[in-house]
């Protein structure tokens, strides 16, 4: 029973990083190398609900889209913060590996600079905070 948990937990976290591996690979130009833009109606909430700049915004919805029903929701903030809202079918102690496949694909599009990815439950409360600092390439984890 053991055995067939950690499986999962390895497939899991293996399966997501070779989607953002794979599908940021395959994409024509880093999402970091295109302006910010506001939307057309700057007024309106629902167009950047995922990103406060179009690159986050898309980012954003690239993750969800990509997540296979592991993320609800997504949002990027200054092209350098990623909050996600995780689904019920997301385990505990899968949260480390998904934030971790999460911070290398945010490393893919946005370079060159501190990250940070918050993940909620899905009652959106904050269960752990991964950072990657940029100067020595490690992630910091906090509950």
């Amino acid at each position: 029973m053991q055995f067939l948990q950690r499986s999962r937990q390895i497939l899991t976290a293996i399966t997501l990083a070779l989607i953002l591996t794979i599908t940021t690979a395959c994409s024509g130009s880093s999402l970091a190398t295109q302006k910010p833009q506001l939307p057309p109606n700057s007024t309106s909430y629902n167009q950047i609900e995922r990103g406060s700049t179009s690159s986050g915004q898309q980012f954003g919805d690239w993750v969800v889209r990509q997540s296979k029903g592991l993320v609800k929701d997504a949002y990027v903030r200054d092209n350098n913060k990623l909050g996600v809202v995780v689904t019920p079918q997301v385990k505990p102690n899968e949260v480390r590996s998904l934030a971790s496949s999460l911070l290398q694909g945010f490393h893919k599009n946005f370079p060159n600079q501190d990250l940070t990815v918050l993940v909620y439950a899905p009652d959106k409360k904050l269960i752990l905070t991964g950072k990657y600092d940029q100067q020595s390439q490690q992630i910091r984890y906090e509950s």
